[in-house]
């Protein structure tokens, strides 16, 4: 099982990566997890680059990262009410070329109050839409002293979902 985690966030302490990189904490044996750290290398979304059939490494990279991923992590801010701009730049790359169709995505955001960040995951949901994602979550998780559990119920979640839709449900629960 490979799991890929995607941050929102271009900003090196960011709390969204720090929250990604504990989702090795909590993940179970076995599962091949690595955060994707390219989409500050991608070109802005023009269809045009592509109009040769060329496409840069950095695409390819990206594409390449969600293709193999069984599920994707996004964890991401809210900016001016939105998602981030590069993020949505990540996201319209794989959208026309189909590799986010269907696939399972968990989604939250790493916020100081768990009032906070609803607009961003909105925007983002939507956007996500766009292309049938399997959604998982799609909540704030606050920082603070049950943090991790909140992101080992949403990896739970995650791995149920891929349980049930890529390996037929027969690779049963997730224990602790």
């Amino acid at each position: 099982m490979r799991i890929v985690g995607v941050c929102g966030s271009l900003q090196s302490t960011s709390s969204n990566l720090t929250l990604l990189e504990a989702v090795a904490d909590v993940l179970p044996d076995g599962t091949d997890y690595d955060v994707f750290d390219g989409i500050r290398d991608l070109p802005l979304f023009n269809p045009d680059i592509e109009r040769d059939g060329a496409s840069p490494d950095a695409v390819l990279r990206w594409r390449a990262a969600v293709v193999g991923a069984d599920a994707l992590v996004i964890a991401s801010p809210e900016y001016g009410h939105s998602l981030p701009g590069g993020l949505k730049n990540a996201i319209d790359w794989v959208i026309g070329s189909g590799e986010l169709e269907s696939k399972i995505v968990a989604v939250t955001a790493s916020v100081n109050h768990a009032s906070r960040g609803r607009n961003g995951l909105d925007a983002l949901l939507r956007t996500l839409a766009a292309v049938s994602a399997r959604v998982v979550g799609g909540t704030a998780i606050a920082r603070g002293r049950d943090e991790h559990e909140h992101l080992r119920v949403l990896l739970d979640s995650t791995i149920a979902e891929i349980d049930s839709t890529i390996h037929g449900g027969d690779a049963g629960t997730v224990r602790r």
